[in-house]
């Protein structure tokens, strides 16, 4: 049985906030005090990162991976996740600090003054309360940025609340992540980044700029989006993908006329698919859902893409049939107007 999403997203809700202090918590005094006098160091430490050639990673900070979906104005929304042991965290509170900046340029051997420090275009800073979370903690944070590449500076920092005198300085992990953010903004056909979910929550109210801030997959505005912490998943669970339509052609109605076609294919190594079976060599084509249809038949009359109305799809598959093996899903997106198409691929592995 497939569980299909819902074709309809009208807008969404983007009211996040920059900040290079406290976003998303109510704290109490103490907390608030020692998180603005740590803002000029977490900027700092973000500099240094620039020439740092790496140093301990004491609370394991990872990077888990980002989504891109198409954001306000002209830019994209971004968020990413990063993951770290909470019980390496002395006194279980954290800052974490993150800024967004165009590479920096190579130093120029020519200057004295290194020259490699470069703006941010984005930058903010939590509250994480560590020693409450699971092991290891999932932290989801945000920046909208216009189409490039980037590089991302993660400061996860110790927050002493009252540190004692002669107290070791606080434990600081600087992680720098690469990330390249495509171009919704145009007229060709494309998606978001394709999320699996571990469930779709929904939501009665969309939440506040404070609380977009640490929960950034709730951005669309009636539901909130858990990503898997793993695409390695049991028969028991099931596979659920949602993502974003973009740039469709609209008819005289302004409704687009879509379809979406799944199909898995199963890793097999040596294996030549038949010439009409989606999958590519080394695989073998296990199994396809009925294709999703999205026009003025399927859509609400009200659906209208000239106001700025969005397609958002996805499917829910249970993995109980599914032999133990690695997978790649094949979603092939084709605008019947405009007679264009696109495919995005889904790689996960089923265990027992």
């Amino acid at each position: 049985m497939v569980r299909r999403r819902g074709a309809v997203g009208f807008g969404m809700a983007f009211t996040l906030v920059l900040s290079a202090g406290l976003l998303g918590q109510q704290l109490d005094k103490k907390i608030d005090e020692a998180l603005k006098r740590e803002a000029g160091a977490l900027s700092k430490l973000a500099d240094g990162a620039l020439a740092a050639q790496g140093g301990q990673n004491e609370f394991d900070v990872t990077w888990a991976g980002q989504d891109v979906l198409k954001g306000p104005e002209g830019k994209e929304f971004v968020p990413f996740t990063v993951t770290l042991d909470p019980t390496k965290v002395p006194g279980g509170n954290l800052v974490l600090y993150w800024r967004v900046a165009a590479p920096a340029p190579p130093p120029d051997p020519t200057k004295k003054a290194d020259n490699r420090r470069v703006d941010p275009i984005w930058e903010g800073a939590t509250y994480v309360a560590a020693g409450t979370g699971p092991n290891p903690l999932r932290l989801s944070r945000s920046f909208v940025a216009p189409a490039g590449t980037y590089d991302v500076y993660v400061v996860a920092k110790e927050l002493q609340v009252e540190r004692p005198r002669n107290a070791p300085a606080p434990k600081t992990v600087v992680l720098k992540q690469t990330v390249n953010v495509p171009d919704f903004w145009n007229s060709e056909l494309t998606t978001s980044s394709v999320i699996v979910a571990d469930r779709i929550d929904p939501l009665p109210a969309p939440l506040s700029s404070a609380q977009l801030t640490e929960r950034p997959y709730a951005a669309l505005g009636v539901m909130e989006i858990i990503p898997v912490p793993s695409t390695k998943l049991s028969k028991k669970a099931e596979l659920s993908v949602f993502f974003l339509i973009y740039n469709t052609k609209g008819d005289s109605t302004n409704k687009p006329d879509i379809s979406v076609e799944y199909s898995f294919c199963q890793i097999a190594p040596g294996n030549q698919p038949a010439a009409d079976e989606p999958c590519k060599a080394g695989e073998k084509f296990y199994n396809k859902t009925d294709a999703q249809a999205m026009n003025g038949q399927t859509l609400p009359p009200q659906f209208d893409l000239t106001a700025g109305h969005q397609l958002q799809t996805g499917q829910a598959v249970p993995l109980a049939g599914f032999p133990e093996g690695d997978y790649r899903l094949e979603i092939k997106v084709t605008d019947k107007l405009a007679n264009k198409t696109i495919v995005r691929d889904v790689n996960f592995s089923v265990t027992a």
